[in-house]
């Protein structure tokens, strides 16, 4: 099944290409080479599933992305307090190679701006040049997945062109921030922004950093979860330059972007974005790159300072209708059935606010378990709220599993937390097949419907005294005696048959035809359904063991007719025939028995 984040990532791609403002970077001769109209868009989760399209794995030089992951590997090889004495964390609100360092100790504002860079790439680990190099080369290839080759050719361009980086080099040397020789430490910055990487590889990088510092698939930690914060909020102030305030508030991601036509960004917690497209804006970010992330917010509700969570957390747990069937007393050809098909009914025990991860974990979860599964009940009680978009994704998903022939059906959307209006605003008032429930156990009763699809027609629609479980095994001759003293009576359909604390009259009833509905009163009002009786079942038995008064009520659901026991003249038989009275309560401690084991089992699943 073709998933909505993918869907939505080629619409956007469609959407955004067109868009061919700015131009390649010029300074670099050979990045003024590259060809203007490369784009891609790669989305990586926390589990390692990633997302995209367009020329997501075409190579390009990562330039000034590599300054975070170079600042964070100085972190950890020298400290917090070594590299901030070096190094400052304030936003510059200038140009990316603006000599722009404190005027009372020399050091750079911040490692984003190339001052900073170049004194992180010389704080690296390592006794000489060549030992730092190699500590960074490995550094980026742990951050990526893999190893990463270096582009030759920009780096020779790099440094025959890098005046102005030299001049800043010199200066941080005159002020005793690079304590060596600078130029070999300069010559490793050349070589790092001329690292190759892809939209894919940048968006694994931004996942590892939002995975606390550990990489997604390959579970290697790149960076200590301490020090991920402090690359973070680095990047969120001053990861875009002079348009960094902008970006904070338009956009509210903590992101870095690259001269080569590349951006990352990072939802802490939840996934990682790598976008490559070379023409640049005024300011020197990538002018679609801007344009897609402005659009995967507000569509996806990104910004960190909105609903945020850990998508793993949307998802409680996941049971089947073996563990919870319905409350139903099924007629025994239904009941073998269920009793070996129950399992295709999957419950979701949905949790929180449900953001466009959260909603793309859960989707990921159904296909999963589709092979396998007939129906999914979404149980939305503990659901907090969803986003536009993540309902829209996970619309397109139910009408995808539709037609794989898998029903999704909701239950217990509560309207006060205004979760039905965002579904209905994206797509599921048009849609016939939306479904939704008021419990789970109308839901699951709906569910094993259409699972048992033609022998819940089959189902018997009458029964004869012997059908019942309270006279399971009794012989012929005490049947006919029973059958000679029961009345018989008709339930118009909606009926209150019986009301719960009413006083118990001593009837017990044996249902020939209809269904009713067992209901007991809720604290908050109304009532609660708690089982669904048909032909063959009884109600009201609880007078053989001493009950007093109704426990609940019974609704006629149809119209229902009833044989009617009425215990005064039961006792008058089984006194001339106590055996019968024996195997009466011996049938109904063994039927009580047989109704208490799905509840049991329902426990089991929630713990």
């Amino acid at each position: 099944m073709h998933s909505p984040i993918q869907r939505y990532l080629e619409t956007l791609h469609e959407q955004v290409k067109g868009l061919r403002t700015g131009d390649v970077a010029q300074y670099i001769p050979e990045l003024a080479r590259v060809a203007p109209d490369g784009f891609g868009i790669c989305i990586v989760t926390l589990d390692g599933v990633a997302y995209a399209t367009g020329d997501s794995d075409q190579l390009f030089t990562i330039q000034s992305i590599s300054k975070p992951f170079v600042y964070a590997t100085a972190l950890m090889d020298r400290g917090q307090e070594h590299v901030s004495r070096r190094v400052g964390v304030e936003p510059s609100g200038d140009a990316f190679n603006s000599i722009s360092l404190d005027p009372q100790t020399g050091a750079p504002l911040n490692p984003m701006i190339n001052a900073g860079a170049i004194a992180a790439t010389s704080m690296v680990g390592g006794d000489t040049p060549e030992e730092q190099w190699e500590r960074i080369h490995r550094s980026l290839g742990i951050f990526a997945g893999r190893e990463l080759a270096v582009d030759e050719v920009v780096y020779q361009s790099e440094s025959r062109t890098g005046a102005r980086n030299r001049a800043i080099a010199w200066m941080l040397k005159n002020f005793g921030i690079i304590e060596v020789e600078p130029m070999a430490p300069l010559e490793n910055y050349f070589r790092q922004c001329s690292v190759q990487v892809s939209c894919r590889d940048l968006a694994y990088m931004a996942a590892t950093l939002a995975n606390g510092g550990t990489h997604p698939l390959t579970c290697i930690s790149a960076l200590p979860a301490g020090d991920v914060a402090r690359v973070l909020s680095v990047m969120a102030s001053c990861g875009m330059y002079d348009y960094s305030g902008s970006w904070l508030y338009e956009v509210g991601i903590p992101a870095k972007s690259g001269v080569g036509g590349g951006i990352i960004a990072v939802l802490p917690g939840r996934f990682g974005i790598g976008i490559y497209s070379p023409r640049l804006d005024a300011k020197g970010n990538s002018a679609r790159g801007i344009e897609v992330c402005k659009r995967l917010s507000r569509d996806l509700g990104l910004n960190i300072f909105s609903h945020g969570s850990v998508p793993a957390t949307a998802l409680l747990r996941v049971y089947t209708g073996a563990d919870a069937p319905s409350r139903r007393e099924p007629a025994p050809g239904l009941r073998k059935l269920l009793s070996e098909q129950a399992h295709r009914i999957k419950y979701l025990s949905l949790h929180g606010y449900l953001a466009l991860d959260s909603v793309e974990y859960i989707i990921r979860k159904m296909q999963e378990l589709a092979p396998g599964s007939s129906s999914f009940i979404l149980d939305m009680k503990q659901v907090t709220g969803i986003s536009d978009s993540a309902a829209r994704i996970l619309h397109e998903a139910r009408l995808d599993l539709m037609g794989e022939e898998i029903a999704v059906v909701f239950s217990r959307i509560q309207e006060r937390k205004g979760l039905m209006e965002p579904l209905r605003r994206n797509g599921v008032h048009k849609d016939r097949g939306f479904l939704c429930f008021e419990d789970n156990d109308l839901a699951v009763e709906w569910c094993e419907n259409r699972l048992c699809g033609s022998e819940t027609k089959r189902q018997i629609t009458e029964a004869a005294l012997g059908d019942f479980a309270l006279f399971s095994g009794l012989p012929p001759e005490h049947l006919l005696l029973l059958d000679g003293i029961m009345a018989t009576r008709t339930f118009a359909h909606g009926e209150q048959i019986l009301v719960n604390n009413q006083q118990d009259d001593g009837r017990i009833f044996f249902m020939e035809a209809g269904t009713v509905s067992i209901l007991v009163p809720r604290q908050t009002g109304g009532h609660q359904r708690i089982s669904t009786l048909g032909p063959g079942m009884n109600f009201g038995e609880m007078v053989l063991l001493g009950q007093t008064t109704r426990s609940a009520s019974v609704h006629a659901d149809s119209e229902v007719r009833c044989r009617i026991l009425e215990s005064a003249d039961l006792n008058r038989l089984t006194e001339s025939l106590p055996s019968l009275k024996i195997m009466l309560l011996e049938n109904l401690a063994r039927d009580l028995s047989n109704k208490l084991r799905p509840t049991t089992q329902l426990v089991a699943a929630l713990a």
